[in-house]
C-alpha cells in the first residue's frame, strides 16, 4: 500500500482519493496526444484549452501528421500558436512521417529511451516527453523534476519551508518508486488545495 510508505502521502490519499486511471492512448492517436502537449507547454490551462480547440477544429478535430504537413503556416498561426510551437508540432509531423520517430511503437521502450527518442523534435524537452509517459502511456514511475506544481506541491504537503530545486526533489522522491507518477499526482493535487501545508 503506497501510503504505508510515507505519514503525508497517507494524508494526501485521505484528502483526495485515488488518482484516475490512466489509460493508454491507441497509438493513431499518440500524434495529436503530443501535439496537445506542446500545446500547452509553458502556458496558462485555460489559454492553453483555447489554443488546443481551434487546433484541433482547424483539421476537423482530429489531427495526422500528414495533415499538419500539407497545411499552410498561416493555419497553425490562426490557432494562436507562437512560431516556434508552430514549428515544434511541424518537426514532430515530419519526423513521425519520415519514421524518425516512431509513435506505434514508442510503447516498447524504457521511460528514459522515450525521453530521449522524442527529444529530438525541435521543443521538446524533458518535460513534454515526461508528460507524454504520463498522459499517453500511463506510466506509473515518471518523476517529472523540472514541474513546478509538483515542487511547489511536494513542498507545500511536506511542508519544506521553500521550493525544492529539481536535483532535491529527485532524491526525495527515490522513497516512492516504483509509483512516483501516482506521487506526482498527489503532489499537482497539493498544489492547488490551500487548505494543505503553508
Amino acid at each position: 500500500m503506497l501510503g504505508a510508505r510515507d505519514r503525508v502521502l497517507a494524508g494526501l490519499i485521505e484528502r483526495h482519493g485515488m488518482p484516475p486511471p490512466r489509460q493508454r492512448v491507441p497509438a493513431p492517436l499518440r500524434f495529436g496526444a503530443l501535439a496537445r502537449t506542446i500545446v500547452y507547454q509553458q502556458l496558462a490551462g485555460t489559454a492553453a484549452a483555447s489554443i488546443h480547440g481551434r487546433f484541433n477544429a482547424a483539421f476537423g478535430g482530429s489531427v495526422s501528421p500528414e495533415e499538419v504537413l500539407a497545411a499552410p503556416p498561416e493555419l497553425l498561426a490562426s490557432c494562436g500558436l507562437s512560431a516556434s510551437k508552430a514549428a515544434s508540432i511541424r518537426d514532430l509531423a515530419d519526423k513521425v512521417v519520415s519514421g524518425h520517430v516512431a509513435l506505434g511503437r514508442i510503447g516498447r521502450l524504457s521511460d528514459q529511451a522515450v525521453v530521449d527518442h522524442l527529444t529530438e523534435v525541435r521543443g521538446i524537452g524533458p518535460w513534454t516527453a515526461q508528460m507524454f509517459l504520463l498522459d499517453t502511456l500511463g506510466r506509473l514511475d515518471v518523476w517529472p523534476t523540472g514541474d513546478y506544481g509538483v515542487r511547489g506541491g511536494f513542498a507545500r504537503a511536506w511542508a519544506l519551508g521553500g521550493i525544492p530545486a529539481p536535483r532535491d526533489l529527485a532524491v526525495l522522491g527515490e522513497p516512492f518508486r516504483p509509483y512516483r507518477s501516482l506521487v506526482a499526482w498527489y503532489c499537482w493535487q497539493a498544489a492547488d488545495d490551500r487548505t494543505v501545508g503553508p
